[in-house]
């Protein structure tokens, strides 16, 4: 079983406490975000856990246990994303050169092989342009030379519910970059040549277009060909069902809830009512196997850890 911590919300950054009091007690619970009353129970009993992955934008916080896991048996790797956009676009995100710095010491800690760098969404706009992505693309790329050894690349998917919090940013203008073939290229073009002079791969995520004529390729994120070459652990390679047809992604359990991230991103897919961020931050409870609201109503048995194993829908 593999582990996301999350795509939902950024677990490290807001909730290492409720995440390391859950290892500890080898279990947690969350729920379907389509089906409130539909409750499964996941072990993180270390014999069940293959890999953790990371996401993450800030892992500061959670870089304090990691002696703490290794001793418990866990492999993990992170997803760990740079961007260097201004602060209209990453209302709280920590800043490009303390992100880097952290960045540099997690490789240092754990290895290069297991922090991947994330360059993404690519959103083109006038406060972002092309030419600055390049800028910001050479100088994190420069920056983190021998401290990992992919990036992976992504452009925003404007849904509705993200085009609604692009509108509220003041005087913003943006494009869907990837109807404009020509200078799609050219930015990837840009990208795998920085990326290739800095020791590093870069990959896509979740992208139907093809950069291959760029030197770029489908890339898996939750990957059982990187889970094998640094842990030694072959895994089934089936695609998670649960994903996008574009994601090249095995299968995994994400712990994360939808509306929980604090960093206040325009572009996030995955925050998208400030009013329920807000409610779910007065509702976390960092004792509770949830990571939203408590126990109330909730069969008995989920709650046993030495009685029940497994996980359940």
């Amino acid at each position: 079983m593999i582990i996301s911590a999350s795509r939902r919300t950024d677990i490290p950054a807001f909730y290492t406490p409720w995440f390391m009091n859950r290892i500890r007690e080898g279990f947690l619970l969350t729920r379907n975000p389509y089906n409130f009353n539909q409750v499964r129970r996941v072990s993180l009993n270390p014999a069940d856990v293959d890999v953790i992955v990371f996401w993450t934008r800030n892992p500061k916080m959670l870089m304090r246990h990691l002696g703490e896991l290794d001793e418990r048996g866990f492999h993990y790797y992170f997803q760990y994303t740079i961007t260097g956009y201004p602060k209209i676009l990453e209302g709280s995100v920590p800043r490009p050169h303390r992100a880097i710095d952290t960045f540099i010491q997690l490789s240092d800690n754990i290895g290069a092989d297991k922090v991947i760098w994330r360059y993404d969404p690519i959103l083109v706009s006038n406060i972002v342009d092309i030419d600055e992505h390049k800028r910001l693309f050479s100088k994190i790329a420069t920056l983190l030379r021998g401290k990992t050894k992919r990036v992976v690349i992504s452009f925003a998917d404007l849904y509705k519910k993200t085009e609604s919090n692009l509108a509220a940013v003041p005087g913003l203008q943006y494009e869907d970059i990837v109807n404009d073939r020509l200078r799609l290229l050219d930015l990837a073009q840009w990208m795998a040549t920085i990326a290739r002079d800095n020791n590093m791969v870069v990959e896509t995520c979740s992208e139907d277009i093809d950069l291959y004529e760029a030197g770029i390729g489908h890339g898996k994120c939750i990957d059982d060909r990187l889970i094998n070459a640094v842990f030694g652990l072959p895994l089934d390679a089936m695609k998670d069902p649960g994903q996008r047809e574009a994601c090249g992604c095995i299968r995994s359990i994400d712990i994360g809830t939808y509306n929980t991230c604090l960093h206040d991103c325009s572009y996030c897919y995955a925050t998208f009512n400030k009013q329920a961020i807000a409610n779910n931050k007065k509702k976390h409870d960092p004792e509770s196997p949830f990571l939203v609201g408590g126990t109330e109503g909730v069969e008995a048995k989920l709650l046993l850890p030495t009685l029940f194993q497994g996980s359940l829908f």
